[in-house]
C-alpha cells in the first residue's frame, strides 16, 4: 500500500532522489518542502514525515510530527549536542528511525563488520578506507564513523584507539589502533573498505554505492516500516531485522 511522505529538504541530493524513487517504492510526495516553506501545510494529511534537510531544521519539525503524531525518517546530519537532544525527546511520543546510511547493503556492511571484529583475534588489525566525491565537505564520512563504532564496540576500545592517517616515522602500529583513511576526488558516490589484516591473510569486507538511489529507496523503506511501530528511537538495523 502506497504511503504519502511529507519530504522536508526535497531540493537537495537526497530529496531529488527521493522524488524520483517514490513511485517504484509504493509512495506519493504528498508535500514536498525546502527553506522558505511550511510543512504544516501539509502534516496533516500524511503519513511519514521524511527530513534531509538542514540540521537546524529538524528540530521544529520534529515537534510538528509529535503535535500529529507523525512517524518520522531523518537522514539529516550535523545537529548539535543541543538538537539531537530536542530531536529525541519526542521519540516518547512518535516512533522514529534516525540512520547515517539507508542503503540496505552498507546496513548489512556494519553488521557484518561487528561480528567479524568480535570474532577475530585482536591480531586481524583493522583499517577503514572511505571514498566519495571532490565536493564531499566532511571527513571522514558519517558511514566510516558508524564503521569504526562498530569496531570499537566489538573490541571493546574507544576513540583514543583511532588513528586518522599517518604520516612521518611513526613506529610499529599498536595492535589495538583502528587506522582510518578519507580519499576524496572526481565523482565517487561512496566506497567503504573494511579491512582486517591478520598473520598471512587478509579479510576485507567493502560496499561500494554506485547510484544514490539506494539511500532513497532505503530511506523511503524505512518510511514503511516505522508507520505501525510504537514511540521509540529505532535505525536501519530495525528496520532490516539485523538485531541480534
Amino acid at each position: 500500500m502506497a504511503i504519502n511522505i511529507l519530504l522536508n529538504g526535497c531540493s537537495g541530493r537526497m530529496g531529488q532522489a527521493i522524488t524520483a524513487a517514490a513511485a517504484s517504492s509504493d509512495a506519493v510526495i504528498y508535500g514536498a518542502c525546502d527553506q522558505g516553506d511550511k510543512p504544516q501545510d501539509f502534516i496533516e494529511g500524511c503519513d511519514v514525515v521524511i527530513d534531509f534537510s538542514f540540521h537546524a531544521a529538524t528540530p521544529p519539525l520534529a515537534r510538528l510530527a509529535a503535535e500529529y503524531g507523525k512517524p518520522m525518517v531523518i537522514g539529516a546530519t550535523g545537529h548539535t549536542a543541543d538538537e539531537r537532544a530536542a530531536i529525541l525527546d519526542v521519540t516518547k511520543v512518535i516512533p522514529m528511525v534516525w540512520a547515517g546510511n539507508f542503503s540496505i547493503g552498507v546496513n548489512v556492511l556494519f553488521h557484518l563488520v561487528g561480528k567479524a571484529a568480535k570474532l577475530l583475534p585482536a591480531e586481524y588489525e583493522a583499517e577503514i578506507i572511505e571514498m566519495h566525491h571532490h565536493s564531499k565537505i566532511d571527513a571522514p564520512s558519517g558511514t566510516a564513523e558508524r564503521l569504526i563504532e562498530q569496531v570499537l564496540d566489538a573490541r571493546g576500545l574507544n576513540r583514543s584507539n583511532v588513528q586518522h592517517g599517518r604520516e612521518g616515522n611513526i613506529g610499529a602500529r599498536p595492535q589495538a589502533e583502528v587506522g582510518v583513511h578519507a580519499v576524496r576526488g572526481g565523482s565517487i558516490v561512496g566506497d567503504h573498505e573494511v579491512l582486517f589484516a591478520g598473520p598471512h591473510e587478509r579479510i576485507s569486507l567493502s560496499h561500494h554505492a554506485e547510484d544514490r538511489g539506494i539511500f532513497a529507496r532505503g530511506a523511503i523503506c524505512a518510511g514503511h516500516w516505522v508507520t505501525d511501530k510504537p514511540p521509540g528511537l529505532y535505525n536501519m538495523e530495525d528496520v532490516l531485522g539485523l538485531r541480534d
